[in-house]
């Protein structure tokens, strides 16, 4: 075979290659407007709401993609929180929830309590929601900052990651910021922070 028929043939191959794979993206994803989706344990019982006005499921990978994702959380069919976030994925037949980019966690049991990061994992079988990257929590009383966090929902308590940085809000306190090199614990139902330090003893417990 000469050599134009050569790279004509390997061209009309790249070609009919592309195009199936084409069809295979259009045969395995499907585009969702305006997603609405409730999720429940084994026992009945809510777990979460999913919202996103676009969303697209691939069917190979049993996976959600969600754009401008509003999440509410449960626990006893009771709404505790809602997630806010620029994308998300939902994954593992429903089971693990991951959010990226301006997330934003709202407090239903203390409504002035509000939590940032810039990425938010769970695993639904587990108690505990993970936060990480510029992770800060504030309210009226205190701001506390971590590059990681754990919210465990079993108990309601965040624990901040050392070093954490933390601020009384006062007004008559302005020396800004101050760092403690222990980890951090907040309860939201006491609205107290307490530090612990490497041998677990308690150094301080502040309720606001």
């Amino acid at each position: 075979m000469n050599s134009p028929y050569k790279l004509l043939f390997l061209i009309l191959i790249l070609i009919i290659g592309c195009k199936n794979r084409e069809v295979d993206d259009i045969k395995f994803t499907q585009s969702i407007n305006s997603l609405n989706m409730n999720i429940f344990s084994d026992e009945g019982n809510k777990l979460l709401s999913i919202k996103s006005p676009y969303s697209n499921y691939n069917k190979q990978e049993n996976t959600f993609n969600l754009k401008q994702t509003t999440i509410n959380l449960f626990n006893n069919n009771e709404l505790e929180y809602v997630i806010n976030s620029d994308i998300s994925k939902l994954s593992k037949n429903n089971k693990f929830l991951e959010l990226n980019g301006n997330v934003l966690v709202k407090s239903f049991i203390q409504k002035d309590d509000k939590l940032y990061a810039n990425k938010f994992t769970w695993n639904i079988e587990d108690s505990k929601y993970i936060l990480v990257g510029d992770v800060k929590f504030k309210n009226n009383s205190v701001t506390l900052s971590s590059n990681k966090a754990i919210l465990n929902k079993s108990n309601n308590v965040i624990e901040f990651f050392k070093p954490v940085k933390y601020k009384i809000d006062d007004i008559n306190n302005e020396s800004g910021y101050e760092i403690n090199s222990n980890n951090a614990y907040y309860n939201i139902e006491t609205q107290s922070v307490s530090f612990v330090s490497k041998d677990e003893r308690v150094r301080s417990k502040i309720y606001f």
